[in-house]
């Protein structure tokens, strides 16, 4: 196929109350914006391994929390969106894309299934651990930024351009087991994993954070895209 204008696997959400599947527009343009084509995944496809011969990289997307029972993690009265089918697909396409070595970018619970599916553990609700002095959301359930540090010479340092920026965030969970063969390469002020790498990949790269919402007006965060679709063209 022609890397001219690689193609680009996104996860969806889960089907809606309504029938429906969905996914915010700002990862498509962040995905354009970079020069490639998206292809959108929805979960129960039942041929979605198919998928994978075609589609020269992945993102895993957003969305709303993995249930506990997958990482052996307890439930708690702020999970929410919780959906079998999408956790199902979702766990099993992140072992194929990284037994590939597919380039891959993980995104919010999109880096969360990533380490989950790997044998990583979650911390079921930010606040009860890692306290309120950093705001990893606002109330009722809505993004907001913080500062996030990353670690000198990493990958997300390199593609961001920075050690130290702001970024969107939108959650209320996050890494607390790395799994095997993840290195955590960049923290938020109060601790909490905000990014992991998979040394000897060839490029997988996993946020906590949200870098479509702020991409089209924030460069760093849309270079995130753009190294993502550019390792593609590298070969």
């Amino acid at each position: 196929m022609s890397r001219s204008r690689p193609l680009i696997g996104l996860t969806t959400y889960g089907r809606s109350a309504d029938n429906r599947y969905s996914l915010p527009a700002e990862y498509l343009d962040a995905v354009r914006r970079a020069g490639g084509t998206a292809l959108l995944v929805a979960p129960g496809e039942p041929r979605w391994e198919r998928v994978l011969e075609v589609v020269d990289a992945f993102i895993l997307t957003g969305g709303g929390d993995i249930d506990p029972d997958r990482y052996g993690g307890r439930r708690v009265d702020t999970n929410y969106a919780m959906d079998n089918e999408r956790d199902h697909f979702e766990l099993e396409l992140a072992r194929r894309v990284v037994g590939m070595e597919m380039p891959t970018l993980g995104i919010c619970r999109g880096a969360q299934i990533l380490n989950v599916a790997h044998g990583g553990t979650l911390i079921e609700h930010l606040p009860d651990e890692m306290g309120e002095a950093v705001a990893h959301r606002a109330p009722p359930r809505e993004p907001t930024a913080h500062a996030i540090r990353a670690r000198p010479g990493s990958l997300v340092a390199r593609v961001v351009g920075a050690e130290v920026f702001d970024a969107a965030s939108w959650h209320h969970q996050a890494v607390r087991r790395v799994a095997h063969g993840f290195v955590v390469s960049a923290s938020a002020p109060d601790g909490t994993v905000e990014a992991l790498e998979m040394p000897g990949h060839p490029w997988l790269l996993a946020v906590q954070w949200h870098p479509e919402i702020t991409a089209a007006t924030d460069p760093a965060q849309q270079r995130l895209f753009d190294a993502l679709v550019g390792q593609v063209r590298a070969g």
